[in-house]
């Protein structure tokens, strides 16, 4: 597991080291990335972007335009926020890796996207465990110029907090995060697209997500995703297609009374 610094946990009123979501955030570093972090942006990039069209949501393609990726450069973040907070009020908000639920949620409610700085090496340009800046930026941030899907990840998190004590509701909330804007499908137009970020920044996923007779795409469901479990060491069984941001937003308040739902079932449960 990765290390966190001491300087992200304060001490609660008992006595033990908590999670810090009102630290000011991590700096980047820019100055501090290496021939190879700028080599591996580069190709990853190039493979994916040559790869994206006709295969991605156009509102991706619309919000990478917007915040200016390229090829050349790895995402300075604080030029980066700049255009975000004129598109939608987001910020990319530095972490060292994956954090707490109550951290998590609480720095999404507040237009906070966490991102961490770190860029796999050479050797894991095809596979990686942990998500790391690629997959954080690049698959993710270009969906945050979309007020629809900003709106949505807002209110998921305030839901998300209402029962952040629960682990079985947030277990649920992560399977409907993880079946959207991680691994989401979107019916437009001009054909089935991908939107997830985890299926962006990876060629092979987005392929299979798309093209293979193996998994099944089914319609948008909230109360079925929020009881479908999923795969985070290979590729999804099931794909979930919305038809448009709007829809995706609209869901709110069905998922407010669906985890409702749950909540009394687990209460009558432990009863």
């Amino acid at each position: 597991m990765r290390e966190e610094p001491k300087d992200f946990f304060v001490k609660d009123e008992n006595g033990f080291y908590i999670y810090d979501v009102h630290h000011t955030g991590m700096n980047q570093r820019y100055e501090d990335y290496t021939t190879e972090d700028h080599q591996v942006w580069q190709i990853l990039f190039d493979r994916q972007i040559a790869f994206l069209p006709g295969k991605v949501t156009d509102e991706y393609l619309k919000g990478i335009e917007l915040v200016k990726f390229s090829r050349e450069a790895i995402p300075n973040f604080e030029y980066v926020n700049k255009l975000l907070k004129n598109a939608t009020g987001w910020n990319v908000y530095i972490v060292p890796g994956l954090i707490p639920n109550l951290a998590f949620f609480e720095l999404m409610e507040r237009k906070n996207f966490c991102a961490t700085t770190w860029l796999r090496k050479m050797e894991q340009l095809d596979y990686l465990e942990e998500p790391d800046m690629f997959h954080d930026v690049f698959g993710h941030v270009p969906l945050l110029t979309n007020q629809n899907l900003c709106d949505f990840l807002v209110k998921l998190s305030k839901i998300a907090l209402k029962h952040i004590d629960n682990e079985y509701i947030i277990e649920c909330i992560g399977r409907l995060y993880w079946f959207t804007i991680e691994f989401g499908l979107i019916q437009e137009k001009d054909g089935l697209r991908i939107y997830g970020a985890g299926i962006v920044s990876s060629k092979g996923e987005t392929e299979f997500s798309l093209y293979s007779d193996v998994p099944e795409r089914l319609p948008y469901n909230v109360a079925q995703i929020l009881q479908t479990s999923y795969h985070k060491d290979r590729y999804q069984e099931k794909y979930f297609v919305i038809d448009s941001f709007e829809q995706l937003y609209n869901s709110i308040e069905e998922i407010d009374m669906e985890i409702e739902k749950i909540a009394k079932n687990v209460l009558n449960y432990e009863l």
